[in-house]
């Protein structure tokens, strides 16, 4: 992967970190999580895809979250957006509150037959072993 995209990517995007070894973007948004934000993170997301040569999977870390305000029907119209990337990667998604939780486990659901697959994991742990990296760098602030 070339680092330059990368590079503005993770500057546009606080709390974001790329590990070329796993291939994996990590994001550990903090605050709060609307529409606008969604929108921005695909927006960026869905720019790199273009810009890169190899598929990078995703994680993404609800944990320091203290709003989520998606409206479902934005959700749903992100889900019909992705499902049409033909780029064969996963996206884990890890939220520690019946919320996030609800919000990533209604995404899994619409993005079921996507080539992008999409789980929604309670521990870290999990969500470390379906991506096949060490858990130490699903931790929010890992190196």
């Amino acid at each position: 992967m070339s680092d330059q995209p990368f590079t503005a990517l993770l500057k546009t995007l606080p709390h974001t970190r790329y590990h070329p070894e796993w291939r994996l973007f990590t994001w550990h948004p903090r605050g709060l999580f609307d529409d606008a934000l969604a929108d921005k993170i695909i927006g960026l997301i869905s720019s790199e895809e273009r810009v890169e040569q190899a598929p990078f999977h995703r994680y993404t870390d609800f944990s320091r979250l203290t709003h989520i305000r998606l409206k479902v029907g934005h959700v749903f119209d992100v889900a019909k957006q992705r499902s049409a990337v033909r780029e064969a990667v996963k996206s884990a998604f890890f939220a520690d509150t019946i919320v996030g939780l609800g919000i990533a486990r209604m995404y899994e659901a619409l993005m079921e037959d996507a080539t992008i697959q999409v789980r929604a994991f309670r521990e870290r742990d999990a969500a470390a072993k379906w991506l096949g990296v060490p858990l130490e760098i699903l931790q929010p602030g890992a190196r």
